[in-house]
């Protein structure tokens, strides 16, 4: 049995499907791990939705800021923008059943000592505070009042965290952070205008993975969201998002030993 963690893939079924005939993925003993950002961008959302949904046990994956965006269009008061290409999963006749399914994705998954998330990890978060948070965001996913929740859900503010916070705003802090996030503070201040060089970043800030002082600096994090990323040589830091949308790779990691397998989108 293998485990691999796929990056982000945003409605590229094709390639998905190309890249699981290239690592010989078998339902009967592997398991695939998404790390967000399933769909929007390609021009096959609703077909890699439905297929993830449909390997049930063999899958799990983390939200990302696309499948959420999906959510608060499908579910809240926002409407899809000109660069939306998931309107085909809203008409849909499976519609409802795909959004529960969204709706009970974490925005964390530990397995086997390693970490994943769509994004990032704020420096002073450690293990128990990314898991607990992302049961707390998941909790309002899956209640009764879910359309407000979604609405809430869109500032950049708070962008620090602290225990203090409402319970609205922690959640709006977390998801921020493990679904946007690239720069930040060591004490975890947010930023949300840069995007591109990561060792360049604005000043007073690093990208999340470059500070020292980490708590998860030993811990193995796999992750999505940044595909501008390119030559990073960190330890335990292992980014996932190789640009297939953008006619870069979709690429796949094999846990137990580290290999990458990629395929040209």
């Amino acid at each position: 049995m293998s485990n691999y963690l796929i990056g982000d893939i945003q409605g590229c079924f094709d390639s998905l499907q190309i890249l699981l005939k290239k690592i010989k993925f078998s339902s009967d003993k592997d398991q695939l791990f998404f790390l967000g950002d399933v769909v929007n961008r390609g021009n096959k959302s609703l077909e890699t939705l439905r297929f993830i949904k449909d390997l049930e046990g063999n899958a799990q994956m983390v939200l990302g800021n696309h499948d959420f965006h999906l959510l608060a269009c499908a579910l809240g008061s926002k409407k899809p923008n000109k660069k939306d290409t998931f309107t085909d999963i809203i008409s849909a006749n499976d519609a409802e059943s795909l959004f529960d399914f969204l709706k009970n994705q974490p925005l964390a998954i530990t397995h086997k000592g390693v970490l994943m998330v769509h994004a990032g990890i704020p420096p002073n978060w450690d293990v128990n505070r990314v898991i607990q948070q992302s049961k707390k965001v998941q909790k309002h996913l899956q209640g009764t009042n879910i359309s407000q929740f979604l609405d809430d859900m869109y500032d950049n503010k708070p962008n620090i965290w602290s225990k203090d916070l409402s319970e609205l705003a922690q959640c709006r802090y977390s998801i921020n952070a493990l679904m946007r996030l690239r720069f930040c503070k060591s004490n975890g201040e947010l930023e949300f205008d840069y995007k591109m060089n990561y060792t360049h970043p604005p000043k007073g800030f690093k990208a999340w993975f470059m500070h020292k002082n980490r708590l998860l600096k030993d811990t193995d994090i796999f992750f999505g969201h940044w595909s501008s990323l390119s030559g990073v040589n960190q330890a335990h830091i292992y980014p996932m998002d190789h640009g297939c949308v953008w006619h870069g790779r979709l690429s796949a990691i094999r846990l137990k030993d580290k290999k990458i397998f990629s395929v040209s989108c």
